[in-house]
């Protein structure tokens, strides 16, 4: 007779680290991994889903469903050009799913890659406890150093029947799309999910508090976005600050300014995000911050405790993007590993609304330009009837470009019609590059393409 016996495995974890990282997100991502190649303690932290807000219900999810958008709208504005169908429509259970596929297991899939790479996980909600020491659940951590990379979370509408709100996370997750929905805020999550929702058959409505919907991009720009909005169906109101959401039997009333209403089925949160601060106990560390995020140096770090980096949206540095919290968590990484401090100041950041079709910028707006006192000549023209527009029935698009007068360079680029959100990154390199115009104009493109454009722009 033979006894075996097995010992159970028990796994303890160092309570002191060289360095935790709270959040699970583009700027932690980039902080952890090369930490741990160079031989440091780290322990990562995440109350919510492992892989932050872009990969799970952000940038990825939102681009899957705008993807349908792109194909039922090419599909239409076609019809008059050699193309015909019976019938076309989005199927939104079959479009959920498929979202689905791209970020279902993507959670596990970051947290094995954590602790494949010998990274230490906690799942909680995290509390500081003091200025090197920080409390998740039942586990005190100490470390040399922290990075806030915690993003950021919807803001508070502060209207009674705020709970009767979906936010966009929520909205990415529902089944079945309902009739009516009424969009609260005139930002890139009401514009980009109603360009996909009014596609999908759905009468949309976007209020929008004051005069300017998207007012970081070109007001010229955004007029042609809305009246490209209105033309398939959304109905965008400005001046229209909400005041109230009341429950009607299945549907909703969300009451305005002006005595005014709207009935709707659901009523979804754009209305912008903060900074996911709340719940750390920011004071019990000594970490300045205010409501747009952690207060930090040039090099990311608190100047009241300067044992606490921040990066990405948490931070109140850059603009809140992903590629941005990418950029600024290698900064981290870079003043985390060597006594030399690198600057975090990003000069160049192009940006994107993803509508259909979508509108891009990089540098700076007109108002910017007058506000730095900068001499600028405008290049601005309606391109709807340019061929890149006309071959697939785009109704509106248009350009505007700032040159300052002195150097003949390009200081603004905004873009507003098919590939504009690619087009913008060349704009991006011709500003950061320093380029002049006769040098770009230099360049050979192919031709014909969106690319090609840009010599007509200049």
């Amino acid at each position: 007779m033979f006894t075996i016996s097995f010992k159970k495995r028990v796994v303890i974890m160092s309570n002191h680290y060289d360095v935790v990282v709270i959040g699970s997100g583009a700027a932690a991502q980039t902080v952890v991994y090369d930490l741990k190649k160079q031989g440091k303690s780290v322990a990562i932290i995440e109350k919510n889903e492992w892989g932050g807000t872009c990969a799970l219900r952000g940038c990825v999810p939102k681009k899957v469903l705008v993807g349908a958008a792109e194909v039922n709208n090419r599909a239409i504005d076609a019809q008059d050009n050699g193309i015909s169908f019976n019938s076309l429509r989005i199927d939104w259970s079959d479009l959920i799913k498929f979202k689905k596929s791209f970020t279902d297991s993507k959670s596990q899939q970051f947290k094995q890659s954590f602790v494949d790479a010998g990274i230490d996980t906690y799942k909680g909600t995290a509390h500081f406890t003091g200025k090197k020491s920080i409390k998740v659940n039942e586990n005190e951590l100490t470390a040399e150093n922290f990075v806030i990379a915690t993003g950021a979370k919807p803001r508070k509408l502060g209207i009674p029947g705020e709970k009767q709100v979906i936010t966009s996370d929520q909205f990415l997750s529902i089944e079945t799309l309902p009739k009516s929905i009424v969009f609260i805020g005139g930002g890139l999550i009401s514009f980009e999910f109603a360009h996909v929702a009014a596609r999908a058959g759905a009468k949309v409505t976007i209020l929008h508090r004051s005069k300017q919907p998207l007012n970081q991009f070109d007001s010229d720009l955004v007029d042609l976005l809305i009246e490209s909005s209105k033309d398939i169906g959304i109905d965008v109101q400005v001046n229209k600050p909400v005041k109230q959401v009341e429950k009607k039997n299945e549907a909703f009333i969300v009451k305005t300014d002006e005595n005014g209403s709207f009935e709707t089925d659901l009523v979804v949160h754009g209305a912008g995000r903060v900074p996911d601060i709340d719940d750390l106990d920011l004071k019990k560390a000594n970490i300045n911050f205010n409501k747009r995020g952690i207060e930090v140096n040039s090099y990311l770090q608190n100047a009241t405790n300067p044992y606490v980096y921040a990066a990405g949206d948490v931070a109140f540095s850059n603009l809140p993007l992903t590629p941005v919290a990418g950029a600024e968590g290698k900064n981290v990484l870079m003043n985390l590993l060597h006594d030399k401090k690198k600057d975090s100041s990003l000069s160049v950041i192009p940006s994107a609304v993803f509508t259909v079709p979508p509108l891009a910028m990089v540098g700076l707006t007109e108002d910017q330009a007058k506000q730095k006192g900068v001499s600028y000549t405008v290049n601005y023209q309606d391109t709807s009837s340019w061929f890149t527009s006309r071959r697939i029935g785009l109704s509106h698009s248009g350009f505007k470009i700032l040159i300052d007068k002195e150097n003949k360079r390009i200081i603004g680029a905004h873009l507003f019609g098919h590939h504009a959100e690619e087009v913008i990154n060349l704009f991006a390199v011709f500003i950061k590059k320093k380029m002049t115009i006769e040098e770009i104009k230099e360049l050979v493109w192919c031709y014909p393409t969106s690319t090609y454009d840009i010599n007509y722009m200049l």
